[in-house]
């Protein structure tokens, strides 16, 4: 090695010394930097509170947002609760005018079948039916019309005696037995074996007491359907009679008017005998029953009502189909627990079948 190049590293070797000795100094003594507050940046006060009212400002603009959006819907919901509840009283009464409307030729019609009977001497009204008793006096007899509407399923029905079949009771003591506010006799019987039957076809409680029997001669069937209509007529077979889903009913003859006209009475019933008690049931086109019992001294003929003077009598009320029931010492008629009519045996007879009416 030349003796220039020696020179100059020791020259960069003493250049060096004081940086190096600085270096180990520095890593083996504990030193640490400390920056005082000054040497960061502050926000003043002013900003501070610039930011918070910023801040705060905004916050009261979005609750005045929200109030406003908040009013603005409860005032429409406002609007549509009372347009609603306007409707609603507006459908309320056109509902209520309607159904008075539609009513209202029921109410006249009402008033002038009502008018035809007279003024009536008793009503017994409840939910289940309205029944209004009348007294009327014929040329030759004395009867009654029992007018009767009704509202339930289980306003009427027709009994046993003694609710069983070949068993016989009064009108009287099924009304009591049953506490019905009134009834009459329903259809005819045959004696047999000691016991009363009741005659052809009859059915209680939607059953046949004895089986279906077709319809002869100059019987028929009469009772009330399962929309309390009155129904009858001649039945040949019984799926004629099925179909109009039969409650009740009994048997006897003739048939006295059907659809508002009067029917040809045989002759055999005409003269056999001419004049008695009778019982007849029948309905308007409303579907109100009307009852009608004459009284007679007896069954003798000498008094009493003839099949022609209740067709009349049947006519004058207005009805549509009428029916002659069992008469005779049969005829009774029960209203509020007691008897109206004058039984011509001088006490009431024992049936086999009985319609009656609750309240």
């Amino acid at each position: 090695m030349t003796p220039s190049i020696r020179m100059m590293n020791r020259t960069m070797l003493l250049a060096c010394t004081p940086f190096v000795a600085m270096l180990l100094w520095l890593m083996v003594s504990n030193i640490s930097i400390v920056l005082p507050d000054s040497s960061f940046p502050k926000a003043s006060s002013e900003q501070q509170t610039d930011t918070e009212e910023a801040r705060t400002k905004s916050l009261a603009a979005g609750l005045d947002s929200a109030h406003q959006t908040a009013v603005q819907t409860s005032a429409s919901i406002k609007k549509q609760l009372k347009l609603y509840n306007q409707t609603n009283a507006d459908m309320v009464q056109i509902v209520k005018t309607a159904t008075a409307q539609a009513g209202r030729p029921l109410l006249v019609y009402d008033k002038i079948i009502t008018s035809r009977l007279g003024s009536p001497s008793g009503t017994i009204n409840s939910d289940k039916l309205r029944a209004q008793l009348y007294y009327i006096k014929a040329d030759n007899f004395q009867s009654y019309a029992l007018k009767i509407k009704l509202n339930s399923s289980d306003a009427m029905k027709m009994v046993l005696g003694k609710d069983k079949a070949g068993s016989a009771e009064t009108t009287l003591a099924a009304v009591q037995r049953y506490g019905a506010i009134a009834g009459v006799n329903a259809g005819g019987f045959a004696d047999g074996g000691g016991k009363r039957y009741p005659l052809s076809t009859t059915i209680v409680n939607g059953n046949y007491v004895d089986g279906f029997q077709p319809t002869r001669a100059d019987l028929f069937f009469v009772g009330l359907n399962a929309s309390n209509k009155l129904v009858g007529g001649k039945f040949t077979n019984q799926q004629q009679l099925d179909s109009l889903n039969v409650k009740f009913g009994a048997s006897f003859v003739p048939v006295l008017l059907k659809n508002g006209s009067p029917t040809t009475i045989p002759s055999k019933w005409q003269t056999s005998p001419a004049r008695a008690p009778r019982t007849v049931i029948a309905n308007y086109k409303d579907g109100q029953l009307l009852i009608l019992v004459a009284d007679g001294r007896n069954e003798g003929g000498s008094s009493g009502a003839t099949l022609a003077e209740m067709q009349l009598l049947l006519q004058r009320f207005g009805v549509v189909d009428g029916y002659n029931l069992d008469g005779g010492g049969s005829s009774s008629l029960i209203w509020n627990g007691r008897v109206i009519n004058k039984p011509s045996d001088g006490q009431l007879r024992k049936l086999p079948t009985h319609f009656l009416f609750f309240k």
